[in-house]
């Protein structure tokens, strides 16, 4: 063989399938290689010593016998042996080198189909060689699964030369919680970082609940990300404007500079997620309690009553209202009084029913059906009988005690303890044809003995 020969086979002995190669090959009779002559017969220097001593005429040549002398037997065939040498060796090494040949060529075709290909896996690349037609061939014969969440590149369809680079990227499941919402991802980074890099998700100022640094295993990993945030909040007729990454508006606010106390209060839940540009408002509050006594309106019941005229009603029982107490909460909201929230109540005192008599018997006609009464008799028990008697408290006066405005609703003038008796009895019969005797509750029914 030439030396590119050579090389060609030495690669597919170390490469193509072993039925092809074999000691049968590779050790050649005399070592010959394909494409050089077989060893001829040593001419000049390196002619046999009997030889080169004949050509030079040598004194010392002498016969020898046929054991092995120069003369014998054994010389002559040695030299008959060597006259032919030639054209026997060339006769013998010629199927030898057509069958080296032949071996050759189908190593040229071998080798033409194997590939130098460089295979990455999950980022762990390693050399290797491959009759694999395109990738995905090539991955099925080096056992690599590959799932709907993982990268092959290129893509598995295409096709192989020597000195290609296939990479595959196995993808990992990450629980990703972005401000407050949950999701799940798939990446086929290795890194927190390199995940978030490929999410697009913006980390500068962000809050990370596992370093950047962390690995990701095939089985992924749970990540919450909180990113920087504007948050303006009021409190004290103040606006402050906070960047966080905080988890609750509550923590924003404190972030803030701002102290909640005893009843304060947010605009928004406080344990809600802040949102870029969102107004929280500190409500400052301050509570109380009152306490207020409420009277409750007592009922009544009407009774008729045939003794007294048509329109005339006379209270027998005097209702009394009853007393109710409630405990009320007063808030303040930042200096403003809300309206009161009541608490519980209590009964203090029952209200009291009152009666009242209701006349059924109708009006006389004039003063005269009043003159059979005893009008004497109601004198004595309102006045004693004395038409200038007044009151201690001198609102009423006269035989029958009247006040002064219904004294001149009955057509009377000046004081009624000033008339004369007389009139002051015929100004006490109208009354009494108008109203019958409710006008004197306690001493009306005098009137009738």
């Amino acid at each position: 063989m030439s030396k590119s020969q050579y090389e060609t086979y030495e690669t597919y002995e170390a490469y193509g399938p072993r039925a092809a190669r074999g000691p049968a090959v590779r050790e050649l009779p005399g070592r010959a290689r394909v494409g050089e002559a077989a060893a001829l017969p040593r001419q000049g220097a390196g002619a046999p010593p009997e030889d080169r001593a004949r050509e030079h005429g040598s004194p010392d040549l002498r016969t020898r016998d046929e054991d092995g002398g120069p003369g014998g037997r054994g010389a002559r065939r040695r030299r008959a042996r060597g006259a032919e040498r030639p054209e026997s060796a060339v006769r013998r090494l010629l199927p030898q080198a057509l069958v080296v040949a032949f071996l050759a060529g189908g190593t040229s075709a071998f080798v033409a189909e194997d590939k130098a290909i460089e295979l990455s896996v999950d980022g762990r690349p390693r050399t290797l060689h491959t009759f694999a037609d395109d990738v995905g061939e090539l991955l099925a014969e080096e056992g690599v699964r590959v799932g709907a969440h993982d990268m092959i590149a290129p893509a598995p369809d295409t096709e192989l030369t020597s000195g290609d680079e296939v990479a595959v990227r196995y993808g990992r499941p990450v629980r990703l919680t972005l401000d407050g919402q949950s999701r799940q991802v798939w990446t086929t980074a290795h890194t927190v970082e390199g995940a978030l890099a490929q999410l697009g998700v913006r980390a500068e100022g962000a809050y990370l609940s596992v370093s950047r640094s962390q690995r990701i295993g095939r089985a992924g990993l749970a990540l919450d990300v909180r990113t920087e945030r504007a948050v303006t909040v009021m409190a004290d007729g103040r606006t402050r404007l906070v960047r966080t990454n905080a988890a609750t508006v509550r923590e924003a606010v404190e972030e803030a500079g701002i102290t909640l106390r005893g009843q304060d209060v947010l605009s928004v839940p406080g344990d809600s997620f802040p949102r870029d540009g969102q107004t929280v408002t500190v409500l400052r509050v301050t509570g109380r309690r009152e306490v207020r006594e409420e009277q409750i309106p007592f009922p009544a019941v009407r009774v008729a009553d045939a003794t007294l005229f048509e329109g005339t009603e006379v209270v027998t029982e005097p209702g009394r209202p009853g007393l109710r107490r409630t405990f009320y909460y007063v808030r303040t909201v930042n200096g403003v009084r809300q309206r009161p929230r009541p608490e519980r109540s209590e009964l203090v005192r029952a209200p009291r029913t009152q009666v009242v008599k209701v006349g059924t018997r109708p009006r006389p006609d004039s003063v005269h059906d009043a003159d059979h009464l005893d009008w004497h008799a109601l004198a004595v028990c309102e006045s004693g009988g004395r038409p200038d008697a007044v009151d201690p408290s001198g609102t009423y006066g006269g035989l029958y005690q009247f006040d002064t405005r219904t004294w001149h609703g009955l057509g009377g003038t000046g004081r009624p303890q000033d008339a004369s008796a007389q009139e002051q009895t015929f100004r006490a019969k109208k009354l009494y044809v108008r109203q019958g005797a409710s006008p004197w509750p306690h001493c009306g029914a005098r009137l009738r003995g």
